[in-house]
C-alpha cells in the first residue's frame, strides 16, 4: 500500500485491514512453511505494509492527543 492510500483511510479501516494483514501473514508463513513460495519476498512486503498502518495509526493518536 501507499502512503496516500492509507491517508485516505478512516481509523476503522486501518484497524480491519491490519487484522486483515495479519491473518494473510500468518497463512503465508504456514503456507512457506509447508512448500516454498513462489515468491518469498511477499512476506515482507505483508509485513512492511502492517508497520506502515501502524506507523500512520500511531500518529494519529499523537495528533488526536495534541
Amino acid at each position: 500500500m501507499k502512503p496516500s492510500e492509507i491517508k485516505e483511510l478512516s481509523t476503522p479501516e486501518i484497524l480491519e485491514r491490519i487484522d486483515d494483514f495479519k491473518k494473510v501473514l500468518t497463512r503465508m508463513r504456514l503456507n512457506h512453511a509447508v512448500s516454498p513460495m513462489d515468491n518469498p519476498n511477499k512476506i515482507g512486503q505483508t509485513k512492511k505494509d502492517i508497520a506502515r498502518l501502524k506507523t500512520e495509526l500511531r500518529s494519529r493518536q499523537i495528533n488526536e492527543n495534541k
